[in-house]
Order: structure tokens, then C-alpha cells, then sequence
């Protein structure tokens, strides 16, 4: 029986390491892919705890612009999931030039840009914030608190930005029904192309003009952002690029003719 078994093993031996070997390597990319997901998640979630720790009791409360210099301070020196100043900058320019009444950011990262953008929103401007993490979600909005922001010109939503952008309508109040002005996304990368596409179906874009910026941490490559300006460039009558710079893209959505 034995012999057998032996005499018929032997001509399949090939492939039974060869299986091995394959189905090894699978699992072994599988685990390292988890690990590296599992690490981010855990990383990402320390990091907003001192960030807020750092900026809740360092900065002056109710001073938003304590709040933006404590953030800075904090990043000099420590890993930071806020945009740096040059996104900041560029931020900043889009909302003083737009003047929007309603803006949607998708990734909160403590409420860094949050903040950045509340501060220069006209008296009826309202800022609608998503992010998935419940955690972050919480601090970010006690830090908006902290800067001096009332409930009325926020809302903090705990959410994918796949399942929000489908009952966005529900969360616009009478001045943003002509739709949102200022788009920012700062979440998985993956999703902004399938998040743009989404706010174009459900017509969630004020049609006479509105900007879309998508920050590019990468810095200098256009991998995260290959798949939105192939969409831009197939799409020429309703979409354009306003600014493309290493860290940041800007693209510019008009319908009305």
C-alpha cells in the first residue's frame, strides 16, 4: 500500500510544491496586506489622539487661530495625519475666491482643514464633515468646538463617504439646495474618483460652479490621482483643472452653459 501511494506521489511532486509554493506566497501577501492595514489603523488612531491631546490643551480655546498655529506646532515635530501649509494655503484661496454657503469635506484628519475652512465661510456658510472612524469623528469635532464654532455652521457625519453621498440631500439645509460649492476629499484615495462620479449622479454639484480639490499625499506622483484626470479629460464640457500641483488638484465642475 505503501509503495503505492509512494509510486503515485512521485510523478505529482512537482506540482504539489508548486501549488505549495504559490498558495504560500498568497497567503503570505494576504498577511503582510492585513498587517500593513492593521499598523495604519492603529497608527492613525495614536496619532489623532496626541494630535488632539497636544492642540486641546495647548492652543487657547475659543482662538481658531490658536488652534491652527498649535496644529502647525504639533506637526513640526510630530507624524500629523492635517495638511501641511502649502495644502492649507491653497485651501484657503479656494475658499476666499468661491465664498461657498456649502461645503463638504471628505476626511476629517482631527479637524485640521475642518477649522481651516470654517473660519472663512461667509455668516451663512455651512461646513458638512464625513469621516468613517468614530474616534476621529469625535475629536475632530470637539476640536471644532474648542475653536469657537457653533453646531449651526458644522455637522460632523460618521459615515462612509459612499453611503453619505447617496442621502446628502437630506443633510442640505435651504441655502445649500442649489447644491455644494467646495468639495474637499482627503480620505482613501480609491474613492475619489467613484465619490466624484457619485456627486455628478446625484447631481450634488451647484451646476453654475463648483471646486473639487483632492489632496495627493504622494507629493509628486499622480498615481492616486491618475483616474480623476483621465475623468476630467473624457469630460471636457462639464469638468476642468483649475490648479495641479504636486500636493493638491483642483478640478473645476460648471454644467450651466
Amino acid at each position: 500500500m505503501n509503495m503505492w501511494l509512494l509510486a503515485v506521489s512521485v510523478p505529482l511532486l512537482p506540482a504539489i510544491i508548486m501549488l505549495s509554493t504559490r498558495c504560500r506566497h498568497r497567503v503570505s501577501s494576504l498577511y503582510h496586506k492585513a498587517l500593513a492595514w492593521a499598523r495604519k489603523m492603529v497608527g492613525g488612531k495614536v496619532c489623532v489622539r496626541r494630535t488632539h491631546a497636544f492642540v486641546f490643551t495647548q492652543c487657547t480655546h475659543g482662538k481658531v487661530d490658536s488652534v491652527l498655529e498649535t496644529f502647525d506646532l504639533y506637526a513640526a515635530k510630530n507624524p500629523s495625519l492635517a495638511i501641511d501649509q502649502d495644502m492649507g494655503k491653497i485651501l484657503d484661496e479656494a475658499v476666499m475666491r468661491l465664498h461657498p454657503s456649502s461645503v463638504l469635506e471628505l476626511g476629517m484628519h482631527c479637524g485640521y482643514s475642518s477649522v481651516r475652512m470654517l473660519r472663512l465661510l461667509p455668516p451663512t456658510g455651512k461646513l458638512i464633515t464625513v469621516e468613517m472612524d468614530p474616534l476621529t469623528a469625535d475629536l475632530g469635532e470637539e476640536i471644532i468646538l474648542v475653536s469657537g464654532f457653533k453646531h449651526h455652521q458644522f455637522q460632523v457625519l460618521t459615515s462612509s463617504s459612499a453611503n453619505i453621498i447617496r442621502t446628502l440631500h437630506l443633510f442640505l439645509d435651504q441655502n445649500c439646495r442649489k447644491g455644494l460649492d467646495l468639495v474637499l476629499m482627503d480620505h482613501d484615495p480609491q474613492q475619489y474618483l467613484p465619490d466624484l462620479l457619485a456627486l455628478q449622479k446625484e447631481e450634488l454639484l451647484c451646476s453654475s460652479g463648483c471646486s473639487i480639490l483632492f489632496i495627493n499625499r504622494t507629493r509628486g506622483s499622480d498615481e492616486d490621482l491618475r483616474e480623476v484626470l483621465a475623468h476630467v479629460t473624457l469630460n471636457p464640457k462639464y469638468l476642468s483643472i483649475g490648479k495641479h500641483l504636486p500636493f493638491i488638484l483642483e478640478v473645476l465642475y460648471k454644467k450651466d452653459d
